[in-house]
C-alpha cells in the first residue's frame, strides 16, 4: 500500500489533529507545573513527552500555515512521527496498556495507515517490540494480548481498509478536480480565441437554441449577447438567398448539418441584421457530437468582396465585349490577305499572316472565355433546358473533332451501343440516355474535355464512353496522354490554374476552360471529377441527372408547343435599308482588290492551324446601292458607314463559325 496523495484539505485536517493531540499533552504538563489544580498521577505528563509533543505541535502549526510551500508526504510524516513518539513514550510511563493515554495510541494506529507501509510497518514494529519486552519480563497474559489486539492491531487494520477506500476517492476527486481545472483553462483560452477572431461564431444546441455568440457576430448582426442567448438561431441569423427570398429548409445549411451531421458550406447568402440591413455572408457549419446534438456556425461579412467581384466582372465583361469587334475584323481581313483571289503575298509573308491569324483566333477565344466566366460568376449565365439524347449529341461532337485527332495521329474512339451495333451483325439493345439540360452547355463541356484530351495526348488514343443508370448519365473522356500530378488534381478546376511542368510548356491555354466546365456543370446540377495517373493518362467524368423516356417524350411535346407559340407571336422584321450618307468615300486598301462583277470567293480549304476558324466561303461585303450584294468593282470607294457595316457582318459570321467549330 502506497501513501495517499492527500489533497490540500486533507493535509490541513491532519495537521489540525496532530496539533490538538500534541497541544493537549503539553497543556497537561503545563498545568502540573503551574499547580493550578492537582493532576492525578496516572495522567501526569513527563518532561520528555512534553518536549516531543511541543515539537510536534510547532511542526504541525508551521506546516499548516505554510501548507502551500511546505506541503507533501515528508512534512506530514515528520509531524506524525513526533506525535507517535510522544504518545508512545507517555503510554509506557503511565501504566502501559492500562494507561489513560492508550486511547491516543489507538488513534495513532488508526491514522498510521494514511502513510501506507511507512505508517503501519512502524506501528507493527513498535507493537512487536512491546510484546517482546513483555515476554522477556514474563509479565504477559491473555489480557495483554487482548488489549493489544483491540487497542492497536484492530484499529490499524480498520485504518488500512478505510484509508485505502478514502485514498481511491481522494485520487478520483483529485483527478476530477485536475480535469475540471484543465477544462476551465481550455474553456478560458477558447473563449479568448473565439472573442478575438474577426469571423462571427454562433453555437447552437439540439433545439437550435443559441448557446454562444462572439463579439464579431454581435457586431455584424446588431444583437447583444444577453438578447441573443437562449433564442432560436432563426430569430438572430435570418438567412435569404441572393434573390431575397427566405431559404427553404432543404437548402438551409444549418438545418442540413443538424439532420445529416455533415459539414455544410454556403458562399452566397444574405443575412438580415437586427435593424433590417442586408449583408452578404459566407457561412461554414460544423456538427457537434452525434446527429442533431448541435452545431457551430462560423460566418463572415463578404459584402465588400462581392461588390468588388461584381465590379471586376463588369469590367471584364465590358472590355471583352468591346475587344471582340476589332478582333473579329482582324480575323476577317487576315483571311482576305491569305486569299489568293483577293491578295498576292509570297510564301514567307503568308506564313507570318497565318501565325497572326492563329493569334487573333486565340485572342478571340480568350475574350469569349472571359465573357462566359464573368457571366457564370455574377449569375448572368442562361440555362435553357431542352430534352437531349446524350449518345446522339456526343457522337455528333466527336465527328466534328475527329479530323483534329486524325491530323495529330490519334484515334478518337466512341464506345457506345450505337457504334457497337454498327460494327456487328448482331442486333443489340441500345440504351437511350435522355437529359433535360441546356444543349449548348453540354456541347461546350464535351468540346472542352475532348479537345483537352487531344491536346494533351502526344500519341495513342482518346476514348469517349456514355454510361449510366436509372438516375444519372455519365460521360467519360479517357486519354493515354501526359496525365496529371496528384498535387495538381485538387486545383485543376480553379480559375486560371494550369499544370506547370516541362511537358506542357509548348501547349497553349488560358486556364479558364476547366473552370468554366465546372461552373456549367454546377449550373445544371451535375458533377465533374477526374482520375489520373501521371505520365499514363487521365479520365474525366461528366455526370448529369437522367430522365425517363416517357418523361422525355412529354417534355419534348411541351417544349415543341412552346417554341411554336413563340414563333407565332414573333413578327418578322423587314431588312432595314442602308441609309444614304454624304460622308466622303473611303477607298479600299490596295492590298484588298476585288473583281468588278463577280463575288470575292475564299479558298475552300480551311486554314491549317490549331482550332482554326474556317474562313467564310463568300466575303460579306456591304456594297453600294446599285451594285450586286457581294461584289465591289475595282477602284470603287466605300463610305465609312458601309465599312462599319462590313465589320459587323464579319464579327457575326466569325462568332457563328467559332460556335460551330467548338472551343
Amino acid at each position: 500500500m502506497t501513501p495517499l496523495r492527500l489533497s490540500h484539505t486533507w493535509h490541513r485536517r491532519l495537521y489540525v489533529a496532530i496539533f490538538l493531540l500534541s497541544f493537549s499533552l503539553v497543556a497537561i504538563y503545563a498545568l502540573k507545573l503551574a499547580a493550578v489544580f492537582s493532576v492525578p498521577e496516572s495522567f501526569e505528563v513527563n518532561l520528555v513527552t512534553a518536549i516531543i509533543a511541543g515539537l510536534a505541535a510547532i511542526a504541525s502549526a508551521t506546516f499548516f500555515f505554510m501548507e502551500e510551500k511546505l506541503s507533501g508526504f515528508g512534512y506530514s510524516m515528520t509531524a506524525f512521527t513526533l506525535l507517535t513518539l510522544a504518545v508512545g513514550w507517555q503510554v509506557l510511563h503511565t501504566g502501559g496498556l492500562a494507561s489513560p493515554y492508550f486511547v491516543f495510541w489507538t488513534l495513532i494506529a488508526f491514522f498510521a495507515a494514511l502513510f501506507g507501509a511507512y505508517g503501519w510497518l512502524a506501528i507493527t514494529f513498535l507493537i512487536g517490540s512491546y510484546i517482546a519486552g513483555v515476554y522477556l519480563a514474563h509479565t504477559y497474559s491473555f489480557e495483554t494480548f487482548g488489549l493489544l489486539f483491540l487497542g492497536t492491531a484492530l484499529p490499524l487494520v480498520i485504518g488500512i481498509l478505510v484509508w485505502r477506500e478514502q485514498g481511491e476517492i481522494d485520487d478520483s476527486t483529485k483527478n476530477v478536480k485536475n480535469l475540471a481545472n484543465q477544462l476551465s483553462e481550455v474553456a478560458s483560452k477558447s473563449e479568448i480565441v473565439i472573442n478575438a477572431i474577426g469571423d462571427g461564431v454562433i453555437a447552437i444546441d439540439s433545439t437550435a437554441t443559441i448557446q454562444l455568440i462572439n463579439p464579431a457576430a454581435q457586431q455584424m448582426l446588431g444583437w447583444g449577447k444577453q438578447d441573443a442567448l437562449k433564442l432560436s438561431y432563426k430569430s438572430i441569423l435570418k438567412l435569404e438567398d441572393e434573390r431575397g427570398t427566405d431559404l427553404d429548409p432543404a437548402m438551409d445549411p444549418i438545418e442540413q448539418v443538424l439532420n445529416t451531421n455533415q459539414q455544410s458550406r454556403a458562399k452566397h447568402l444574405i443575412a438580415l441584421t437586427k435593424s433590417g440591413k442586408k449583408i452578404s455572408v459566407s457561412l461554414v457549419v460544423n456538427p457537434i457530437g452525434d446527429t442533431g446534438s448541435g452545431a457551430i456556425i462560423v460566418f463572415r461579412d463578404i459584402t465588400k468582396e462581392r461588390a468588388e467581384e461584381r465590379e471586376q466582372a463588369e469590367f471584364i465583361s465590358t472590355a471583352s465585349h468591346e475587344m471582340r469587334t476589332p478582333v473579329a475584323a482582324i480575323e476577317g481581313y487576315l483571311g482576305l490577305a491569305m486569299n489568293a483571289t483577293t491578295a498576292t503575298v509570297d510564301a514567307r509573308a503568308k506564313d507570318f499572316i497565318m501565325k497572326a491569324h492563329e493569334a487573333a483566333q486565340h485572342l478571340g477565344r480568350l475574350f469569349q472565355d472571359l465573357l462566359d466566366v464573368s457571366k457564370s460568376d455574377d449569375g448572368r449565365l442562361t440555362n435553357v433546358p431542352k430534352v437531349v439524347d446524350v449518345v446522339s449529341l456526343t457522337e455528333t461532337i466527336i465527328q466534328g473533332l475527329n479530323e483534329k485527332a486524325v491530323n495529330k495521329g490519334l484515334k478518337l474512339i466512341f464506345n457506345s451501343a450505337n457504334t457497337a451495333a454498327a460494327s456487328s451483325s448482331q442486333k443489340k439493345i441500345m440504351p437511350v440516355y435522355y437529359v433535360n439540360q441546356d444543349n449548348d452547355h453540354i456541347r461546350e463541356i464535351l468540346d472542352n474535355l475532348i479537345d483537352n484530351a487531344i491536346k494533351y495526348t502526344p500519341q495513342g488514343e482518346v476514348i469517349v464512353d456514355v454510361s449510366g443508370d436509372e438516375d444519372k448519365v455519365i460521360i467519360s473522356v479517357k486519354d493515354s496522354g501526359l496525365g496529371i500530378p496528384p498535387e495538381d488534381i485538387p486545383h485543376l478546376f480553379q480559375k486560371f490554374y494550369r499544370v506547370n511542368n516541362m511537358d506542357r510548356q509548348e501547349i497553349g491555354g488560358t486556364g479558364l476552360g476547366l473552370y468554366l466546365v465546372r461552373r456549367l456543370t454546377e449550373n445544371m446540377q451535375g458533377r465533374i471529377w477526374v482520375e489520373s495517373v501521371y505520365q499514363k493518362g487521365s479520365t474525366f467524368f461528366f455526370q448529369l441527372p437522367r430522365i425517363e423516356t416517357q418523361e422525355a417524350e412529354h417534355l419534348k411535346e411541351q417544349q415543341g408547343a412552346k417554341a411554336l407559340q413563340v414563333a407565332a407571336s414573333t413578327p418578322v422584321a423587314a431588312p432595314a435599308p442602308i441609309p444614304a450618307s454624304n460622308a466622303a468615300p473611303m477607298p479600299i486598301p490596295a492590298s484588298t482588290p476585288a473583281p468588278s462583277a463577280t463575288p470575292m470567293p475564299v479558298p475552300s480549304a480551311p486554314i491549317v492551324a490549331p482550332a482554326a476558324i474556317p474562313v467564310p466561303q463568300e466575303l460579306p461585303v456591304a456594297p453600294p446601292a446599285a451594285r450586286p450584294a457581294t461584289s465591289v468593282p475595282r477602284g470603287e470607294t466605300l463610305t465609312r458607314e458601309q465599312i462599319n457595316e462590313r465589320v459587323k457582318q464579319l464579327e457575326a459570321l466569325s462568332k457563328q463559325q467559332r460556335g460551330q467549330s467548338g472551343r
